[in-house]
């Protein structure tokens, strides 16, 4: 699910986040739910543009924000973020 909040997503923009957030499920095939957030930040600077990215599985949730010049770039700072955390978990539980 994609919201864009304090502006309109572009079908262009939508298609690059859904695109993207995808790929996360190769990482870890448990993911239920991916929640993107796209907020433009007042005032307007030239780094205004954040994304959250909230990714659910059975029994739990990876979380990150980045905030770059453009949504492109904050997303896939954001989704960089999640792989390292999926990747530390799956470890975390192959270890147990």
């Amino acid at each position: 699910m994609i919201q864009s909040i304090n502006f309109d997503a572009t079908e262009k923009l939508e298609e690059y986040v859904n695109k993207k957030a995808k790929k996360i499920e190769k990482f870890f095939d448990e993911i239920r739910i991916i929640d993107v957030y796209l907020k433009v930040i007042k005032p307007e600077t030239a780094t205004n543009k954040q994304a959250e990215i909230k990714v659910t599985a059975p029994n739990v949730e990876f979380f990150a924000s980045k905030t770059c010049d453009t949504f492109e770039e904050a997303v896939d700072l954001a989704l960089e973020a999640i792989e390292k955390q999926v990747i530390k978990f799956k470890e975390k539980i192959a270890k147990k």
